[in-house]
């Protein structure tokens, strides 16, 4: 036998030695079940939208999506902030006044249909309509960046109009200073 097929013999050992170490045990078998006529237990709610919950880190980026939100939607072919998305982003104003060593970067974000410059520089407006409202609600506009990425960047690649409401967004996203 050649070393080089030694070699190759301990590799696959050891291979195979590190894949049976990862492998599952079955679990031991108890005592059968039982069937009885009552309903399974009923599960619990999960936990309402808004709490900061005990897995959350209050002042991480994980707290701000969740108790503030991240993106808010655009009509086509606008660049003015939405009454629906208005609480998001006085939530958003609110969390980063609790955080001011928070610093965020707005993605301007459009559908699919028009040129890539149009759609570029139609998220680039929506992305400071945000900034605007942001710096308008207490938030110190050098703690904000912008950035556009047109049609790049889409939620749903899908077309029609369901998908195009999903890309039409300006997304807020924590770039320094969370926890």
């Amino acid at each position: 036998m050649t070393a080089r097929t030694a070699l190759r013999l301990a590799m696959i050992a050891a291979a195979a030695a590190s894949m049976s170490a990862c492998a599952s045990k079955p679990k031991p078998a108890g005592p059968a079940p039982t069937t009885t006529a009552s309903p399974p237990a009923a599960e619990a709610p999960p936990p309402s939208p808004g709490v900061v919950g005990e897995s959350v880190i209050p002042g991480s980026e994980r707290d701000f999506v969740i108790n503030a939100g991240d993106r808010v939607y655009f009509d086509f072919d606008s660049y003015s902030v939405r009454a629906d998305a208005q609480p998001i982003l006085d939530a958003q104003a609110a969390w980063l006044q609790r955080y001011p060593a928070v610093r965020v970067r707005i993605e301007g974000n459009t559908d699919d249909r028009g040129t890539r410059e149009y759609n570029l520089a139609l998220g680039a407006r929506r992305a400071n309509a945000v900034r605007e409202y942001l710096v308008t609600h207490g938030v110190t506009s050098d703690r904000i960046a912008t950035v556009s990425f047109g049609k790049e960047q889409p939620v749903d690649a899908g077309t029609g109009e369901e998908a195009w409401a999903r890309n039409r967004n300006a997304r807020t996203g924590i770039v320094s200073g969370a926890r």
